[in-house]
């Protein structure tokens, strides 16, 4: 039982990209640093909310951190993952769209940086669309990046993502940071 619940990746009571997050990380981990994030499960109890800005916030967060580990052939989905992420960012806040240049994430690949920017120019982000499908295949491509990444122990990174999107989870649904990291 998970807050009242029977047993399920897809509980009712955490956000359901944060959840996708639980799972993937916890799919791509080793068996042994799998125990460490079993502590993890009753921080994401509660974390869940209609708010797109989680999804951004969580999209975000993976993309991210896969951009600088995952391979040349990846590196070019992320930047537009996180190019769409903070566009989105921007019009959920009433601010303009952000321009690639603007996107510190993305200054330590410049030329993919320039290709994704290319290919933003024309593209319009659907917010139903982002929630439904490009925000879980975000997720799932980070993860399986960083996981893949040559020369990287994939563990520590999975699980410290997965503690930065509790946090933004925590922090957008107003609950405040806690101390995932910490557990």
């Amino acid at each position: 039982m998970l807050a009242g619940e029977r047993w399920s990746d897809r509980p009712a009571c955490t956000h359901p990209l944060l959840a996708a997050v639980a799972r993937h990380v916890n799919d791509h981990t080793s068996e042994v640093a799998r125990q460490r994030l079993a502590v993890l499960i009753p921080s994401v109890i509660g974390l869940t909310g209609d708010d797109l800005h989680i999804d951004v916030r969580v999209a975000l967060r993976c993309a991210t951190a896969a951009l600088p580990v995952v391979s040349a052939e990846r590196q070019r989905g992320m930047a537009i993952a996180v190019l769409t992420a903070h566009r989105l960012q921007a019009d959920l806040n009433g601010q303009p769209a952000v321009e690639g240049h603007q996107v510190e994430e993305l200054a330590g690949v410049p030329a993919v940086a320039r290709q994704a920017r290319r290919f933003m120019d024309d593209l319009r982000v659907n917010r139903d669309e982002f929630r439904r499908r490009i925000a879980p295949s975000i997720v799932s491509d980070a993860i399986r990046g960083i996981a893949q990444a040559d020369g990287l122990d994939p563990d520590p990174v999975l699980r410290d993502l997965l503690i930065g999107a509790i946090e933004d989870c925590r922090a957008q649904v107003g609950l405040g940071a806690q101390a995932a990291a910490a557990l």
